[in-house]
């Protein structure tokens, strides 16, 4: 009898353990994958790393098929859609603790580009500034006086 693969299983289950244990949950994904939906500005080396904390997106969906949420890029509003397929691993940024699974072969499903993800909603005709290799720069702290 075969089996269901135990990705969805495991994502699942060290999801849990790492915001259970007050860290930030990071999955890898192979942005190449049939299927996957990120904003490929972001993409380095075919992969992207996707902070899937609580605090840091929304609509959150993890089920056996699919990993899907809403969160922001560079203030963008934005809806991910990862099959469970392209997860590469998952870890916790503070201790680096998780796992990498094992590729998965996916006859089922034909070869498609990579395709963008889809805007939640769009605030300005403007595109966003390209993300820059120098950090903004701060202006110092200082108080005013409120009456």
């Amino acid at each position: 009898m075969k089996m269901r693969s135990n990705r969805p299983y495991l994502l699942r289950a060290f999801y849990d353990w790492i915001v259970d244990n007050d860290c930030t949950p990071y999955v890898v994904v192979d942005a190449h994958h049939a299927g996957v939906e990120v904003p490929q500005d972001y993409v380095t080396d075919g992969q992207i790393v996707l902070n899937v904390a609580p605090r840091a997106v929304s609509n959150f969906i993890l089920d056996l098929e699919i990993l899907a949420f809403s969160t922001r890029f560079g203030g963008m509003p934005i809806d991910i859609q990862v099959p469970v397929t392209a997860v590469v691993g998952i870890y916790s940024q503070e201790n680096g603790q998780g796992m990498v699974f094992e590729h998965e072969s996916s006859d089922d499903l034909p070869p498609t580009p990579p395709r963008g993800p889809k805007a939640v909603k769009k605030s300005s005709t403007q595109s966003p500034a390209p993300p820059s290799d120098k950090a903004p720069k701060k202006s110092k702290p200082s108080l005013r006086v409120i009456k």
